[in-house]
Parts: structure tokens; sequence; C-alpha cells
């Protein structure tokens, strides 16, 4: 039976990437948007990104797999590191659409959305908090009130990792 549930995810690209490399695998974004949509009922996947020129494949590859992109502006520094911090952006987005969701799906293990997933929680709007790792995420989130609402992506390796193509035996792939 087909879910009438019309939930939005709101996906912290970074807090993604960065833990579940750490983890030690690649998450498939095109896999992930399936799952978010069978798995909770996701009809709108936000994804929020730090935009940085030369990544327009990247950004391209995303929306195409259904994602709608959130970009903010990065910031090179001196030490050549980058940031694109979208917290602010990821909680102004949910508030914008918040008449128009059933229920949210955060995607983050980052603390500072606890004032958001605390909101939601209050007003019944919160499907569920999905943790990139469930071994290393803020304790904020550990919360008793969140216990029930707390996914983890961990045991998703098998469905969700990344795998390159190999070519088939005539090299096409």
């Amino acid at each position: 039976m087909k879910s009438t549930e019309n939930n939005y995810a709101f996906i912290d690209s970074q807090n993604v990437n960065l833990a579940i490399r750490e983890i030690g695998w690649i998450l498939d974004w095109k896999r992930f948007r399936i799952y978010l949509k069978e798995k909770f009922s996701v009809t709108k996947a936000f994804l929020f990104i730090g935009y940085m020129k030369g990544n327009n494949n990247l950004y391209a590859a995303l929306q195409q797999a259904g994602f709608i992109c959130i970009f903010k502006p990065t910031l090179e520094h001196k030490d050549g590191t980058t940031k694109g911090n979208c917290d602010a952006e990821l909680v102004l987005q949910s508030m914008i659409e918040y008449k128009n969701y059933d229920k949210a799906i955060l995607v983050t293990g980052d603390g500072d959305f606890f004032c958001l997933a605390n909101y939601l929680l209050e007003n019944n709007k919160l499907n569920a908090v999905l943790v990139p790792n469930k071994y290393k995420f803020s304790a904020l989130l550990k919360f008793k009130q969140f216990r029930p609402y707390l996914r983890h992506m961990n045991d998703l390796k098998e469905k969700l990792e990344y795998k390159k193509k190999r070519p088939h035996k005539d090299e096409t792939l």
C-alpha cells in the first residue's frame, strides 16, 4: 500500500559526508534519496551544502537524484581549509516549509539542531533524526526525549554504499 504521508528531509550534507567517510565508506546519494522515499515517505529532500566553484557536476548529479540543493557560499581560509556552515539555512528552510509537510526527518549528528529537533518534537512534526555515525554524534541529540526518534546510518552500508561501476568484459559501462 502506498503511503499518503508527505514528509520532508532536511540534510546537513557536510555532517553526513564526513561522518560516513569516518566510519569507512562513501554514501551513494542517489540510493540514499530512494531510501528516504521508501523508508520515511520523503517527498522533498532538502540538501544543505556549501557552494564551491568546480563542483557543478556534483551539484547537478545531486539534483538529478532528487535533492533540492540549498547552497551557501563557502569561505576559504588562509590555511587552505574551506568553511560553508549551512546550519542556519537548514533551520530557516524547515520553518519556511513547516506547513507543507506532515513530519520532518533531520539527517545530522550535529547538536546545533537540538532546538529545531525539540521544537518539531513538541509540535508532533518530528519523524526521525537520522544520525550518520552512532558512535560519534552530539550528546544533545542523545537526550531521553529524542531516543525513540534516533535512527543510525552505520548499519546501512550494504544498502547505501557507493560502489564504482566495473566495466563489462567488452570494457563498456
